[in-house]
């Protein structure tokens, strides 16, 4: 059994990227950068109007002065005529200045006619003008590889004048639900010694936040041979396969022994924490095998610690950009284990973060109010009163 950060270690260092693809504008939200992408034109391409208004030369801006209106310009629209002194152009947000202004006064602050302008009230400091390349130049680096496409970086790589981003591949995920006990969500009812099956259906929400396209739920009694055709469907479909239930050492827990044949090779079979000790990561045939404990608990918070930053090496990401631990003020007093480093779930209050009552693995309920993980070290106890912790977004 090795420690956490040991354990993270190894999956930092031995993951390694998917290929590439192009995919289409439209398709690019969610997925990682893997070039980077430069400026193919620069924003605003010209100087361009802030603000709807006129047109002019700052040399002759003051207020009562009269102006001869010798065109409009509108966003996308023909270049307006250069300006002379004492001219001005009726100008639009976007639009481009004419040759020879250099500010621009608000439509607000003057009266026009059809001929003429007259600025009427005091225009204040703002000259009302995005100068060229203002925002970025043609040929500048905007987004670096491994940049995630997030809205905003949608907005620039469109702004970039790309039709098309060169992504990583989004990792195929298959999950196995393994456990006698276990029937479909909806039909437990029917059979007194059945419950949910509702771990599967967390775990792959939780990859597909983190880029995963799930290939396959597939769910299997404690029968070796069944356990065995299931392991090999999915490695069949898939980049990454998460085994959920059957990681300890009981008659029928089978979730190693069913790779048995597949070059199973381990990065680590069990890490020190609580919950979630029996977690296990291992190599097949160029996939990924991850094992996660069957309780609800254990497992959603195995996933978030082991399978979200695996899916974003597949992606070109560090796992450190999605293992976020950030120092937060507590509120209530945190459970701590004497060897095992607890990572126990929480909620963010006013007071700080405050554990949830519930903190037994097998729990569900309570994991549709946690939001946060906070990171315990063994055989400490944090307190409140001023106190911080480390905590992860969950």
């Amino acid at each position: 059994m090795i420690g956490f950060d040991e354990a993270q270690a190894l999956l930092a260092a031995e993951v390694r990227p998917l290929g590439s693809e192009e995919v289409p504008l439209a398709e690019a939200h969610g997925r990682v950068l893997a070039e980077p992408v430069h400026a193919g034109v620069s924003s605003p391409r010209r100087d361009v109007s802030a603000m709807d208004g006129f047109a002019l030369r700052n040399a002759d801006a003051a207020v009562g002065a009269r102006f001869r209106l010798v065109g409009e310009s509108f966003a996308g629209g023909a270049l307006p005529p250069a300006l002379g002194q004492g001219e001005c152009v009726r100008i639009f947000t976007g639009a481009a200045l004419p040759e020879g202004a250099d500010r621009v006064v608000m439509q607000e602050n003057c009266t026009f006619g059809a001929s003429d302008m007259t600025i009427t009230a005091q225009f204040g400091p703002g000259w009302h003008v995005r100068k060229a390349a203002s925002d970025f130049a043609e040929g500048d680096l905007l987004l670096p590889a491994g940049t995630l496409l997030e809205p905003g970086a949608v907005v620039t790589l469109a702004a970039a004048d790309r039709a098309t981003a060169e992504v990583h591949k989004r990792p195929k995920l298959a999950i196995i639900a393994t456990g006698d006990e276990l029937a479909p969500p909806g039909s437990a009812h029917a059979d007194p010694l059945k419950i949910p099956e509702s771990v599967s259906f967390g775990v792959a929400a939780l990859a597909r936040e983190y880029g995963a396209a799930v290939e396959a739920q597939l769910s299997g009694e404690d029968e070796l041979p069944a356990l065995r055709r299931l392991a090999e469907r999915a490695l069949a479909c898939a980049n990454v396969v998460v085994v959920t239930g059957g990681a300890s050492v009981g008659q029928r827990d089978y979730a190693k022994a069913m790779f048995d044949g597949q070059d199973l090779e381990f990065l680590f079979s069990k890490v020190s924490i609580k919950p979630g000790k029996p977690v296990w990561l291992a190599r097949s045939q160029g996939r990924w095998v991850i094992g996660l404990p069957g309780n609800p608990g254990s497992a959603m918070v195995t996933a978030r610690l082991f399978l979200a930053p695996l899916l974003a090496q597949l992606q070109g990401r560090a796992a450190q950009e999605v293992l976020d631990w950030i120092e937060l003020p507590l509120g209530g007093q945190f459970p701590a284990d004497e060897s095992r480093t607890n990572f126990a779930r929480a909620v963010l209050t006013p007071s700080g973060l405050m554990p949830l009552g519930n903190q037994d693995s097998g729990a569900q309920a309570p994991l549709s109010r946690a939001r946060w993980l906070v990171r315990c070290e063994p055989a400490t106890r944090v307190t409140p009163g001023g106190s911080t912790g480390m905590a992860l977004n969950f």
